[in-house]
């Protein structure tokens, strides 16, 4: 057949130069996103890090993904879970200051657009599982109308893991009142009395990857109750650890591996319905460990509620058959605000509509071994910090006292602040970090502390965290350059934040109406 007059005939190199970019250009699927927050759990508290308590299935994803062990979080539930699905530092949310406590009328602010609004415009089917936590005074506020398609679990920051009942003094009526905290939706769930919450919400999970239609990519948020008091778990799980002579300690080991199951009962479930050669499964701590209530996060300094290692440096890894390096670990610095960027860049999604992220995308750094481009860390600024879990012993401090003078004071930032910033190799803290000792698994010494020798009018560090991530050798004195400039950085950060939100209690909170926790303004 003649050629059409002017057209030259395409080659065969041609037709396979673009049978290849077709192929190239050609968009894989977008990855399912199961991301597995843990409630309290420590730096020694699994198998990875030496501890006795046993965790082979988290040791296991773990061993065959990228753990994790430079990996930071916020000393607390509430800034760690708002930074997590904001992508943005505390500061520039006004949640700073401790916790939303249940009669607050606070939540996550409402012009924050979270990490699954971000996922269903990228087409995702959002579902999320436990513990919430990020205020829910108002409708508005509540998971269902924050991104998720769908939601199942409490709403407070802890509860009862069998009657799923909260029990809260409402200081202006002086009752202390106890009323359910679980919802399916938007509804109060009732018929779950008796049941350990681990396991419901666990098969709820499994549940929704059975149910999941594979056309749309899912995203699906559990995040545990466990390992949070109160220490409660089935006589089963106890009588492995009957070893362990601290009950405390006993019963959080038992909680420990009933998590560890369920995390592998969730694995499980994703690779029986064919979901798990497209899964991307991040596995998260949302704080250090409390080792007033069995938790440890040896051989770190502090514990919950403290900007020492302990309180903010995290268990983590990354699970997925789309890593393109696997069985290693990194030891790049991420932090849990990078969550936001990195899934939903994962996602084929863009991040247009959020306001400026502190969060960076650490795929490359985490699946190929690049650098990661985060170099700064804000941990926190907190001009109110009051520790509610002082230490015993002989530093007793809630707060700062009154100081002896310090070459620091003439500085742009004030050092008695509760602040601490890593930048590279170094972090700086100010002010009382919150209880600085090292609290050894028991029965591993004598001494179930190891005090710090620091006076109690000292009001700045500087540690070499990458070489002495214990914080045992303070640099200040050597190093007054490295000091000046992270200060020059905190108060950056200071002049840039945004008022602490912190409101009073609302006495409208109680529950007795209904019989259960929920929205009331």
């Amino acid at each position: 057949m003649a050629q059409r007059e002017g057209v030259a005939p395409l080659c065969p190199q041609c037709c396979l130069l673009l049978c290849l970019l077709r192929l190239a250009t050609a968009r894989s699927p977008a990855p399912h996103l199961v991301l597995v927050l843990a409630d309290d759990l420590g730096w020694g508290d699994v198998g990875w890090h030496g501890s006795a308590i046993r965790t082979p299935r988290l040791d296991a994803l773990g061993a065959g993904g990228v753990r994790l062990e430079r990996y930071y979080t916020q000393p607390l539930c509430t800034p760690s879970r708002s930074q997590l699905l904001s992508g943005r530092y505390q500061i520039h949310t006004g949640l700073q200051h401790q916790i939303i406590w249940p009669c607050q009328p606070s939540c996550l602010p409402l012009d924050e657009k979270l990490l699954p609004e971000l996922l269903q415009e990228a087409g995702y089917v959002t579902h999320m599982v436990g513990k919430w936590h990020l205020g829910m005074y108002r409708k508005e506020c509540l998971p269902t109308r924050r991104g998720f398609d769908t939601y199942f679990g409490y709403l407070l920051g802890s509860e009862d893991y069998y009657s799923h009942d909260r029990c809260v003094l409402i200081k202006a009526k002086n009752i202390t009142r106890c009323a359910l905290d679980f919802r399916d939706g938007e509804e109060v769930a009732t018929g779950f009395k008796n049941m350990y919450s681990t396991n419901i919400f666990t098969e709820r999970a499994i549940d929704l990857i059975a149910s999941h239609k594979t056309e749309k990519p899912l995203f699906l948020y559990l995040s545990f109750q466990s390992v949070h008091e109160p220490l409660e778990v089935p006589e089963e799980y106890m009588k492995q650890y009957s070893s362990i002579k601290d009950v405390k300690r006993r019963h959080y080991a038992g909680m420990v591996t009933l998590m560890d199951e369920a995390v592998g009962n969730l694995t499980d479930a994703l690779k029986r319905y064919g979901l798990w050669d497209n899964t991307v499964l991040v596995f998260s701590t949302d704080n250090g460990g409390q080792t007033l209530a069995g938790g440890n996060n040896w051989p770190l300094r502090g514990r919950k509620w403290t900007l020492w290692e302990g309180g903010v440096r995290g268990v983590g890894f990354v699970a997925s058959p789309l890593l393109k390096r696997k069985g290693v670990e990194s030891h790049e610095l991420i932090h849990i605000s990078d969550w936001l960027p990195t899934l939903v860049h994962l996602a084929g999604g863009h991040t247009n509509g959020t306001k400026p992220l502190d969060g960076f995308d650490v795929w490359k750094a985490i699946s190929e071994g690049r650098p990661s481009p985060r170099v700064e860390l804000l941990h926190n600024i907190d001009p109110m910090f009051v520790d509610n879990f002082p230490c015993l012993g002989v530093d007793r401090r809630t707060s700062l006292p009154q100081s002896n003078s310090s070459p620091w004071d003439d500085s742009h930032f004030n050092i008695s602040m509760h602040a601490a910033i890593r930048h590279g190799k170094w972090k700086l803290l100010t002010g009382y970090p919150g209880c600085s000792h090292w609290f050894p698994p028991p029965s591993l010494f004598n001494e179930s502390r190891i005090q710090s020798s620091d006076p109690p009018t000292k009001r700045l560090w500087l540690f070499d965290i990458v070489h002495d991530p214990e914080e045992k050798n303070d640099l200040s004195e050597k190093h007054p350059h490295v000091v000046e400039k992270l200060l020059s950085r905190l108060q950056y950060y200071h002049k840039r934040s945004v008022p602490v939100f912190y409101p009073d209690e609302d006495p409208h909170c109680d529950p007795a109406a209904t019989g259960a926790w929920g929205p009331w303004a």
